[in-house]
């Protein structure tokens, strides 16, 4: 009887080893969530010819949207649901800024960004520099812009139509959603101010 129980022994101890084994190997990874690595330093100059880095957005959380003046229609709709958004907000949005970034240094000077600004809330700064500043903010926060020839001879833009929204430490947390109502994302917005 002991030679059977043996194996059998043997047998058991086995299956609970591959059972271990194989519960260990398949159990879904444990991942820590941290912040994306979105943003950084950087040093433009605002519609009003003033130099401006990351440093003027500190203190209070903000938007950054990426677009450029001759655009035909998401960055004139965006620009205008951020305004909606923020009057939305009322009060909460007092120490809110806004940071446009062009992604069309070569057309986009800052009396340029002035004049198509003064339609939208004042909160909202464009920035512009040379092209080799413009491609640094845009590598910094993962945008994506191109220029691409159009019928007419000249050029328009692709990019990156994504409003970022930044914490008081210039940390990224997350994309606003402005395809809702201006009242429903100033909802959203208003548990992370």
């Amino acid at each position: 009887m002991r030679r059977a129980l043996i194996p059998l022994l043997a047998f058991c101890l086995g299956l609970v080893g591959i059972t271990a084994a194989a519960f260990v190997m398949l159990r879904p990874e444990v991942t820590s969530v941290g912040t994306a690595a979105v943003g950084g330093p950087f040093t433009l100059v605002d519609q009003d010819g003033r130099t401006v880095t990351e440093k003027d957005f500190t203190g209070a959380t903000h938007l950054v949207f990426f677009g450029f003046t001759h655009c035909p229609d998401v960055c004139p709709t965006t620009l205008q649901q951020i305004s909606d958004v923020l009057a939305a907000l009322g009060p909460k949005a007092k120490a809110m800024k806004v940071a446009f970034v062009t992604v069309d240094p070569e057309r986009d000077d800052p009396a340029s960004l002035k004049t198509y600004l003064s339609s939208f809330d004042p909160r909202i700064t464009g920035l512009t520099g040379t092209p080799e500043q413009i491609t640094a903010v845009e590598k910094a926060y993962r945008a994506y812009a191109r220029k691409v020839p159009d019928q007419k001879g000249d050029y328009v833009m692709e990019h990156t139509a994504i409003v970022y929204v930044m914490d008081a430490q210039n940390r990224f947390l997350g994309a606003l959603d402005i395809s809702r109502p201006p009242e429903q994302t100033a909802a959203e917005l208003a548990k992370k101010i």
